[in-house]
C-alpha cells in the first residue's frame, strides 16, 4: 500500500508542473493594461480629492482670521481723597470684591464737623442781617417821602412868617416914630406949662392934663418899642425856622441817597448770605467725603492702610472692574481687509484654555505705535516695509466672564470669523 502511494503523490506533485508552464506565456498580455488603468484612475482620483481638499481648507482659512499677541484689558478704576486728613479706617483689603457705593475708606471727620457747624452759625447771622436790612428800606423810603412834603410846607410857611414879621416891625418902628414925637410935644408942654403955673397964668388942671398927657405918650413910646422888639423877636424866629426848615429839605432831598445806600447794603447781605450758604453746602460736601465709596463693582487692590495721613488727589486703592474686560488683539494690518464691527469673535485664555465668546467692538485708529511718545518709521533704511500692527477690540458676550477668570494682563489667542 505505501508503495503504490508514493507515485500517486509525485504525479500529483509533478503535474501541475506542465500546467503552469503551459498557462504563463498567455498571461502577461493581459494584466498589464488593467493595472496601468487602475493606477491612473488611482491617481485620479487622489487628485481630485486633494484639489477638493485643498479648496476646502483654504475656504475654512480665509473664513477667520487669528492671532496670539493678544490681552486682557479693563479701565482700573484709582480710588483718591478728595480732602486731606487722617486714615481712621480701612473696610476692606486686598483682592477682596466689593460693590459699587460701599464704604472703602474713612477719614477722621471731627475737623469737618467743626467745620460745618461754624458755616450753619455763619449762615444763620447772615440771614438776621438781610431780613433786618430789607425791613429798613420800605422804612426808609416812606420817612423820606413823608420829609420832603413836609420840609417843602414848613419853608413856605417860615418864608410868609419872616414876610408878616418885618411888616409888623415896620408898623412899630413908624409907630415909635409917631409916639416919640408925641411924647416931645407933651414934654415940651409939661414944660411951658409948669412956667405958666409958676406965674399964675394957667390953671393948675391944665397943667395937670399936660403932665398925664405926657406920661400917656411916654408909655405909648414904651409899647411901641415892645411891639417893635415883638416884631424883630417873630422875624428872628421865623428865619430860624426857615434855616431848619430848609436843613430838613436838604436832608429829606439826601434821603434817596441813603434809600439807595440801604438798599445796597440790604443786596449785599443777600449776596452774603448766599456765600454764607455755599460755604455751608461746602463743608457739607467736605465732611460727606470723609467716607470715601467705591466707584464700581470689582475687586480692590493696593489698599491703604490705617494711620496714613492723606492729601487731596493722593491714591488710596484701586478697584478692578472684573466685569467689564475686554481682548485687546493686535492684528496685522493685512489681516483687516474683510475685518468689520460685529463679526463674531472667540479667545482662548492661556491659563486654562477655556474659550469664551465675543464680538469685533471697534477698531482703532490707528497702528499701536504710533500713539507711542517717538512713533517709528514704516519702512527701514532699505525701504523694506514693517507690517504695522492695529488693536482691535472685542467684547465678551453677558455672563462669558461670570468666574472672573479673565483678568487684565493675561494672554489670550484672539479668533475673528469673517463669515
Amino acid at each position: 500500500m505505501p508503495d503504490q502511494e508514493t507515485p500517486k503523490s509525485a504525479e500529483s506533485s509533478s503535474s501541475p508542473a506542465p500546467s503552469t508552464a503551459t498557462e504563463s506565456p498567455s498571461t502577461p498580455p493581459v494584466a498589464y493594461p488593467k493595472r496601468r488603468s487602475r493606477k491612473r484612475w488611482i491617481i485620479l482620483g487622489v487628485l481630485v480629492v486633494l484639489v477638493v481638499g485643498g479648496l476646502f481648507f483654504w475656504h475654512y482659512l480665509s473664513g477667520f482670521e487669528s492671532t496670539d499677541d493678544a490681552q486682557v484689558d479693563v479701565h482700573l478704576y484709582p480710588v483718591s481723597a478728595r480732602i486731606s486728613g487722617y486714615v481712621q479706617a480701612v473696610h476692606v483689603g486686598d483682592n477682596q470684591w466689593v460693590q459699587q457705593g460701599d464704604t472703602l475708606v474713612e477719614i477722621d471727620p471731627k475737623d469737618y464737623q467743626v467745620a460745618q457747624a461754624k458755616a450753619q452759625a455763619n449762615l444763620e447771622t447772615a440771614e438776621a442781617s438781610a431780613r433786618a436790612l430789607n425791613i429798613d428800606v420800605p422804612v426808609s423810603s416812606v420817612d423820606t417821602a413823608s420829609q420832603l412834603k413836609f420840609t417843602s410846607s414848613d419853608i413856605e410857611n417860615a418864608k410868609a412868617a419872616i414876610a408878616a414879621g418885618e411888616k409888623q416891625v415896620a408898623a412899630a418902628q413908624a409907630r415909635i416914630q409917631e409916639a416919640e414925637a408925641q411924647n416931645v410935644k407933651a414934654q415940651d408942654d409939661v414944660q411951658r406949662y409948669h412956667l405958666l403955673l409958676v406965674k399964675d397964668e394957667v390953671p393948675k388942671q391944665t397943667y395937670d392934663y399936660a403932665v398925664a398927657a405926657a406920661q400917656t405918650d411916654t408909655a405909648a413910646v414904651a409899647a411901641a418899642k415892645a411891639d417893635e422888639a415883638t416884631a424883630e423877636q417873630n422875624v428872628a424866629e421865623a428865619r430860624s425856622r426857615l434855616v431848619e426848615a430848609i436843613a430838613r429839605n436838604e436832608s429829606a432831598q439826601a434821603g434817596p441817597q441813603r434809600v439807595a445806600s440801604t438798599q445796597a447794603r440790604a443786596l449785599s447781605a443777600v449776596a452774603d448770605v448766599a456765600q454764607k450758604r455755599a460755604e455751608l453746602a461746602q463743608a457739607e460736601l467736605n465732611l460727606g467725603y470723609t467716607k470715601i465709596p467705591a466707584p464700581v463693582t470689582g475687586e480692590v487692590t493696593k489698599t491703604v492702610v490705617v494711620g496714613l495721613n492723606v492729601d487731596p488727589g493722593e491714591q488710596m486703592l484701586t478697584v478692578v472692574p472684573l466685569d467689564q474686560v475686554w481682548i485687546t488683539a493686535n492684528f496685522k494690518e493685512t489681516q483687516l481687509k474683510h475685518m468689520r464691527v460685529g463679526q463674531k469673535a472667540e479667545v482662548v485664555l492661556d491659563s486654562n484654555g477655556r474659550t469664551y465668546h465675543g464680538h469685533v467692538d471697534s477698531i482703532a485708529g490707528g497702528t499701536g505705535p504710533i500713539f507711542s511718545l517717538l512713533p517709528p518709521e514704516n519702512a527701514t533704511g532699505n525701504y523694506v516695509k514693517i507690517v504695522q500692527r492695529v488693536p482691535v477690540k472685542i467684547v465678551l458676550e453677558p455672563g462669558e466672564n461670570g468666574d472672573h477668570q479673565l483678568r487684565p494682563g493675561m494672554n489670550v489667542e484672539a479668533t475673528v470669523y469673517l463669515r
